[in-house]
């Protein structure tokens, strides 16, 4: 099946425009089975599902308001899209089987086409039968550059991502497993950075460098303490944030979640610094080490403060004239053990049962859901939506987690503000298109709904988004 569609969304452009054949810059992307190495020599190979045959898949890195043509070629032996996640883009081109387009089918394409119309990290993904085929290594960076350079040495990509192998580095089965889908979701055993097991990361001392962090994972939240360095943080999935040093030194970022840090290199040549992630609690590693080599520093005097990165055309949402949403996420195991509030511990109170949730439809896989509707596999196009917004409202929404565990939020078509936590006004008031609501607890976030369409508002843990945690939000 073929389709196609083009966009430029901004403050005053129209969302859908025509450009010549000359000016659309081309990709085309191949879905197939792949053998890669992703533990290191001397291990064994594992059979992956990948765009064109590498882990992750190939690198788009396009200049913004670049119009695309992307053909994207099925050579599974199932139905597959693309999702291209963070991009505010037309409908049609969103990539959700059922709801924004069919299904592309083993042996068939589909063309996307749109005007990034943000500078900044993104990333794409399939969003039909997600668990499994992310799981399996469908997934790759998709980087916007601003149209001036950022001054750094070195613009860097981290892409991390979580596979549970088994003992001969097969990938191991069992996705969708329900108590795993109740709880954490598919936590793996084997973390890579850009495909493979890490080590060492080559840096010089006195070089400034842009690290692009793309967290890939199915279910598992990193949090990185940087030993020895001070980085800084300039955007937040995709949108330029006001330069600021991370809380309490970890950076934070649950599945989808991204974000770019300046980097000063002040460590001693010849000397190594860890890179630390201690989000779960007593279950610490070290994801790589920074090894500077013996050179002479690349400059004698620090440089100047981080740059600001230029912002992003967004419409600001009116808060005294916003609708107002309350969405409580409800469901999933609510007792034994299990990790929460960052670590591992016994979930005191409940019964250890799942929760008894309405079910619209088919939804005999339903452990979560969202003010009591569930949602299961991919898009349906019959399914009544959440919440339907006149086009060009602004609009809050309160995520009340209900829940034992943590829910990364993810609304496609948009970018929102994260306005509050618990209450309490968050200062920096970010964009983001994912928000991390802890458990038991309020997040805030608020937008313009300028993008006309059914999008898809999710848990991006992806066994939650699959058993439940999903709805539509129409904006007509």
């Amino acid at each position: 099946m073929v389709g196609a569609g083009a966009a430029a969304l901004g403050s005053a452009a129209p969302l859908h425009r025509s450009f010549p054949d000359s000016e659309i810059k081309e990709f085309r992307l191949a879905a197939k089975l792949a053998v890669v190495n992703l533990t290191g020599e001397g291990h064994q190979d594992t059979t992956v599902w990948a765009y064109d045959g590498t882990v992750p898949g190939t690198e788009l890195r396009v200049r913004q308001g670049d119009p695309l043509r992307i053909v994207v070629n099925n050579k599974l032996g199932v139905n597959t899209t693309v999702h291209w996640h963070g991009i505010r883009l037309p409908n049609p081109m969103d990539g959700v089987p059922g709801l924004t387009q069919p299904p592309i089918r083993p042996g068939e394409s589909f063309t996307y086409e749109f005007t990034p119309p943000d500078a900044g990290t993104f990333w794409y993904h399939p969003h039909a039968d997600s668990l499994q085929q992310l799981g399996r290594g469908l997934a790759g960076a998709f980087i916007v550059e601003e149209h001036e350079p950022v001054a750094v040495d070195r613009d860097l990509l981290w892409f991390i991502e979580d596979w549970r192998l088994d003992d001969g580095g097969r990938i191991a089965p069992g996705f969708g497993n329900r108590m795993e889908a109740g709880m954490s979701g598919r936590i793996g055993n084997t973390i890579t950075v850009n495909g493979r097991v890490p080590y060492r990361v080559a840096v010089k001392a006195g070089e400034r460098v842009r690290l692009r962090i793309v967290n890939a994972a199915l279910a598992r939240i990193v949090g990185l303490r940087f030993e020895g360095h001070r980085p800084v943080v300039i955007a937040h999935d995709g949108q330029p944030c006001e330069p600021y040093l991370s809380e309490g030194g970890r950076l934070v970022l649950g599945p989808a979640m991204r974000a770019d840090l300046i980097i000063d290199m002040d460590g001693k040549p010849g000397q190594t610094y860890r890179v630390i992630d201690d989000f779960y609690r007593d279950l610490a590693y070290k994801l790589v080490d920074l090894a500077y080599g013996p050179e002479r520093p690349t400059r004698d005097h620090p440089p100047s403060a981080p740059p600001r990165l230029p912002a992003n055309t967004l419409p600001e949402p009116d808060l005294t004239a916003a609708e107002r949403h309350e969405i409580a996420l409800q469901g999933g195991m609510m007792g034994g053990m299990g990790m929460m509030g960052g670590g591992m511990g016994m979930m005191r109170g409940g019964t250890g049962m799942m929760g008894g949730i309405p079910m619209m439809g088919d939804m005999s896989g339903a452990t979560w859901a969202m003010n009591g509707m569930s949602m299961t596999g991919d898009g349906q196009p019959e399914i009544k939506p959440l919440i339907t917004l006149k086009r060009r409202q602004c609009c809050v929404l309160a995520l009340r987690n209900e829940t034992a565990w943590w829910h990364p939020m993810h609304l496609h078509g948009h970018s929102f503000r994260a306005i509050s936590r618990n209450g309490k006004t968050n200062p920096r008031r970010e964009w983001r298109d994912t928000v991390l609501a802890p458990p038991r607890e309020t997040v805030e976030v608020a937008f313009v709904a300028d993008n006309p369409g059914d999008w898809m508002f999710h848990c991006h843990v992806t066994d939650h988004q699959m058993a439940g945690m999903m709805a539509v939000l129409r904006v007509a």
